[in-house]
C-alpha cells in the first residue's frame, strides 16, 4: 500500500502523529524523543517516523506549510493508514497582545480565510474545533509539566506575506495567534470521525515585531513537543 505521497505501508503509522510543518522538525523529535524511531516515508522529503515513547507507539510526520498540504497528509493518514489523532505541534504568529515569545497555545478553534470547507457541500460556515478529549487531555498535561496554556482560536490563513496588513484585526474578537494549518486538519478530523489538536509555540509577534530565528523552530520549542508526546501517551491508556 502506499498512496502518491506517502510510501509507508499500512500498519507503519501509529494510533497518533505528531505533525509538525517542517520535516527537520519531525527529523529532531524522532531523534530525541522516541526509541527505535524507523523513518517509513520520505517521499517529496516530508520524513515520517514512527517509533515508541515511554513504551507506547508515536508516530511523527511533517505536514508542510498551508493548508493544501497538510489537508493531503491528515486525509491519508485518517482515511488510509487508520490514524486515529493528530496533533499539529508547529509554530505561529501571537496576534493577541497577552501572548509573549515561546508561549504554548492550544487551538480550540481556527477562523480562517480559507475555502477549504468549501468541498463539504454544507449550507452555511462550517467551525472548525479541535476535538475535546485531546484538547483536555494537552491541558491536564501542560499544568502537569508546570505550564498554563493560553486557550482559544486560532487563525488559519492561505496568506503569508498579507498585502491587505489586516491580520491584526481579528485580535479585535479575540484570536490569539495566526498560522497555516489547523482548520483544515480539523475539518478532516470531523469528516473522518477522528481526533484533532494543535499545539503551537508563538514564534514571533505581529503585535511587537518580535521573532524567534529559523534555527529555534526547529530544535527548541522541546515545551510543547512534550506536552504533546505526554498527551500521546495518556491518549493510549
Amino acid at each position: 500500500m502506499g498512496t502518491p505521497h506517502n510510501e509507508a505501508p499500512k500498519g507503519a503509522f501509529a494510533k497518533t502523529v505528531l505533525m509538525p510543518g517542517d520535516p527537520l522538525r519531525a527529523k529532531f523529535i524522532a531523534e530525541t524523543f522516541l526509541e527505535d524511531a524507523k523513518l517509513v516515508n520520505n517521499v517529496r522529503g516530508i520524513h515520517g517516523y514512527t517509533g515508541s515513547y515511554k513504551g507506547t507507539p508515536v508516530s511523527v510526520m511533517a505536514s508542510g506549510m498551508g493548508m493544501p498540504s497538510i489537508g493531503i497528509y491528515s486525509h491519508e493518514l485518517f482515511h488510509m493508514y487508520d490514524v486515529e489523532n493528530i496533533m499539529r505541534i508547529g509554530s505561529a504568529g501571537a496576534i493577541s497582545p497577552k501572548l509573549k515569545l515561546r508561549d504554548v497555545v492550544m487551538g480550540q478553534g481556527a477562523c480562517t480565510d480559507s475555502r477549504y470547507a468549501h468541498q463539504f457541500g454544507l449550507p452555511g460556515t462550517f467551525a472548525p474545533i479541535a476535538d475535546y478529549k485531546l484538547l483536555e487531555t494537552a491541558v491536564a498535561v501542560a499544568r502537569r509539566l508546570g505550564v498554563e496554556p493560553p486557550v482559544g482560536n486560532l487563525l488559519s490563513s492561505d496568506i503569508f506575506y498579507n498585502k491587505a496588513n489586516d491580520t491584526l484585526d481579528w485580535g479585535k474578537m479575540g484570536v490569539l495567534a495566526v498560522e497555516m494549518e489547523s482548520a483544515a486538519l480539523y475539518c478532516n478530523a470531523a469528516e473522518a470521525g477522528k481526533r484533532a489538536l494543535t499545539i503551537c509555540t508563538i514564534s514571533d509577534s505581529l503585535v511587537t515585531g518580535e521573532e524567534l530565528p529559523a534555527a529555534d523552530r526547529q530544535t527548541s520549542f522541546t515545551q510543547m513537543m512534550e506536552i504533546a508526546l505526554e498527551t500521546a501517551l495518556e491518549m493510549a491508556r
